[in-house]
């Protein structure tokens, strides 16, 4: 496993990250997400991310009891806050209340005195970013955060962020986690330059595009049993994406792992890694067999001209970085 710092910042990370969404403490069991979170420590992954809306808190008690056993200066635990977590008024969004709040109440699920990495889920548009630049530093000073990032935040609103903090002298955010794979590039045109210039590293989610970037699923078989996809809750997610002209793609894009002798999923974490402004790429597990498969996309080397040849078969602009 290979290492990276999240932008300029000092911390690193795995280059797989293991998330919880979907997973643990929803459809996988308490004693299952402990084993895959060991066997995920154990060869190499330090980065673990959750967030308190993922099973409405049942997904950091998962990840909290999973690493109990784990010294805590060993890896780098990350959460998030701003959906919904009750019906209160003041149960969402990114006031101060509600980002101390949910601080705390996730602190106590994950059985952990700080967070290594505290997340804004979502911009809020109601809330001053004054209000929220300064409470991530408060709860920085107050040592129950080490650093903070944002998550689906547009290039504007992160810069906005990063200048409030420069101008109240806080700690501004170090980190975006933004949807990134082969099939959503949205982030290449504006975030991931003003990220750079700002000195903020990407750790993205969806770096398989929920399991489609596998290669399991094909234009002309049944939908795989215990897959996402056959999952009535979690495929509505998948929706746009689990398209025929994309399953075809995908088929090229084989050919080109084959060639390799690789996997898909392998060469689709690898792509994600190809730019250095990507920290981690954080994949979701049913089984210990998903992250075995998946970890050693970490320091694959990849001929540049491979990128070429699958920008050409995704037909998207070409963002080839070594």
């Amino acid at each position: 496993m290979e290492y990276r710092k999240i932008g300029k910042w000092g911390i690193r990370v795995s280059e797989i990250g293991l998330g919880s969404w979907l997973t643990y403490g929803q459809t996988v069991s308490e004693s299952e997400s402990a084993k895959q979170i060991d066997y995920a420590f154990q060869n190499g992954i330090n980065f673990f991310d959750t967030a308190n809306v993922y099973g409405l808190g049942h997904g950091e008690e998962a990840v909290g009891k999973g690493l109990q056993k784990i010294k805590r200066d060993s890896y780098v635990l990350a959460t998030k806050v701003f959906f919904p977590m009750g019906d209160g008024p003041n149960d969402k969004g990114l006031s101060r209340k509600h980002i101390f709040e949910q601080c705390h109440a996730s602190l106590k699920r994950l059985k952990t005195d700080y967070l290594d990495l505290y997340q804004c889920h979502r911009f809020d548009p109601s809330v001053p970013v004054f209000e929220v630049v300064r409470s991530m530093d408060d709860l920085a000073r107050q040592g129950k955060i080490l650093y903070w990032g944002v998550s689906e935040w547009s290039a504007q609103q992160i810069e906005i962020a990063a200048n409030v903090a420069a101008e109240i002298n806080a700690i501004p955010p170090i980190s975006n986690q933004p949807l990134y794979n082969m099939f959503d590039r949205e982030i290449e045109e504006e975030v991931l330059p003003t990220c750079k210039k700002l000195g903020m590293g990407q750790v993205v989610f969806s770096p398989l595009a929920q399991g489609i970037l596998t290669g399991k699923y094909s234009v002309d078989k049944p939908i795989p049993e215990n897959s996402r996809a056959a999952d009535s809750q979690s495929s509505g997610f998948m929706r746009s994406t689990l398209t025929k002209e994309n399953l075809l793609l995908v088929e090229q894009l084989k050919s080109i792992a084959n060639h390799l002798n690789i996997s898909m999923a392998q060469l689709a974490l690898a792509w994600c890694l190809r730019l250095p402004e990507i920290s981690s790429t954080i994949i979701g597990s049913k089984s210990i067999g998903h992250i075995e498969a998946n970890k050693t996309a970490s320091g694959l080397k990849i001929p540049l001209e491979i990128w070429a040849q699958i920008d050409n078969v995704l037909n998207n602009k070409v963002i080839s970085r070594a």
